[in-house]
């Protein structure tokens, strides 16, 4: 507390003392340039300019972050970090090994975070017991998106089970339309994937597979059951699927073409932006058998180093990114949960508070889960190598048998 007291003290008189009308900007690196998040982004912005601490914004176009994480190598390497970053799972880890992150815990101490962050996600806000970045959202992918209309015209409910969700399926089907709008891509399989192995085998084998990297269980019966139900999944899927993106295929179902799409929950997104609304229009569900559990992603900002000491402004960017208003204010725009659990979903649409009581529950039941499609299972190298094994058998060049004997193989290559 003493030295976190001192270092603002001096920060301040420092300001004080100094010719500038202010204090030095922070600059952040991000990939968040929509219109929806750049406006949730000014609520962060305006809380600091408040504080006399000006913004430099440094986005880098690229869902999922690749582009910005090439841009920050170059900004490393040349001996010239920015203040903050935008970071997902493992990219954290990396470079907390690589001793280039800030220690945030003296701030982290004074306000609690421990309390209020899951222990899920604080795996990788930490590393070797110190906060290194903070948590902004999170996201999870366990969800269905339905057309209202298009289930009740069929009257199909909700499917619970997987045998209801067939069902559904096949009279979606029967109907002319089609029963899921998909995009070929790996990363969409490997996010159906996440939902179904997490419905076939529960969280303990969920976290066997992916988390431990188990090769009996990744060999198993169940493993195989799993890819047998990615095949049934595959069989809904219009012929026209390959390469499509994930928003066109929620356009899909935002126009009644399809009545499911199985994807995270930055898809509401895109029924918000075409004027739909939560229980009205549409329907949010987790996937069937997976109630009470929870697949996440979470961004978060890594702040590098920038001195043996936390300076006043990235101090300041830190305690905003984790305040109960910034976590509201964002995550309402963002489609995804506040990474605090004491965070009021009063502000949240009827999809936002069922997935801010899913998280509270998952997390305190022990079955929030990081979503392996998304980089919170495993590292990158067995992420991208289980890719390649899901996509093939979702394209019909393996059989379940032969899947499950691939993914094993790709797991102890590249472990």
């Amino acid at each position: 507390m003493r030295k976190f007291t001192t270092m603002m003290t001096a920060a301040a008189a420092l300001l004080a003392a100094g010719t500038a009308t202010k204090a030095a900007d922070v600059e952040v690196l991000h990939w968040w340039t929509s219109g929806g998040e750049a406006a949730a982004l000014n609520v962060l912005k305006e809380d600091l300019e408040s504080q006399g601490i000006g913004w430099q914004d440094m986005p880098v176009a690229g869902g999922g972050g690749t582009q910005a994480m090439t841009v920050l190598r170059a900004r490393v390497t040349s001996g010239n970090p920015p203040t903050a970053v935008q970071m997902l799972g493992f990219d954290i880890t990396d470079w907390a090994q690589e001793g280039a992150l800030a220690d945030l815990n003296i701030l982290a101490g004074m306000e609690g975070w421990d309390d209020v962050v899951p222990e899920a996600l604080q795996k990788f806000s930490k590393y070797d017991g110190k906060w290194v970045a903070a948590p902004v959202n999170v996201h999870s992918t366990n969800w269905v998106w339905a057309n209202k209309a298009v289930l009740d015209e069929l009257g199909i409910a909700p499917p619970q089970t997987w045998d209801e969700f067939v069902a559904a399926l096949e009279k979606v089907k029967a109907s002319g339309k089609t029963a899921i709008a998909h995009g070929g891509q790996a990363w969409q399989e490997a996010t159906v994937f996440d939902a179904v192995v997490l419905s076939t085998g529960g969280p303990e084998f969920y976290n066997k597979v992916f988390v431990d990297l188990d090769e009996e269980a990744l060999g198993s019966d169940t493993m195989k059951q799993a890819f047998d139900r990615m095949a049934v999944i595959r069989s809904y899927v219009d012929d026209n699927f390959s390469g499509r993106d994930w928003n066109l295929s929620s356009a899909m179902v935002i126009n009644g073409d399809a009545a499911f799409q199985m994807m995270g929950d930055w898809a509401k997104g895109e029924f918000l932006n075409a004027g739909k609304q939560p229980d009205t229009d549409f329907l949010c569900f987790r996937f069937p058998g997976t109630e009470g559990k929870v697949t996440f992603l979470s961004d978060q900002f890594a702040l590098f180093a920038q001195g043996p000491e936390v300076g006043k402004e990235q101090a300041a960017l830190a305690a905003a990114i984790m305040s109960p208003n910034f976590q509201s204010a964002f995550n309402v725009v963002k489609g995804s949960v506040p990474a605090r659990t004491d965070v009021s979903d009063e502000a949240f649409d009827a999809c936002g508070k069922k997935g801010i009581a899913d998280l509270k529950a998952a997390a305190a039941s022990g079955n929030l889960v990081g979503s392996m499609a998304h980089g919170h299972a495993n590292p990158a190298a067995i992420k991208n190598a289980m890719y390649d094994v899901i996509t093939a058998h979702f394209n019909g060049e393996y059989d379940s048998e032969t899947a499950v004997e691939e993914l094993v193989n790709a797991v102890q290559i590249n472990k």
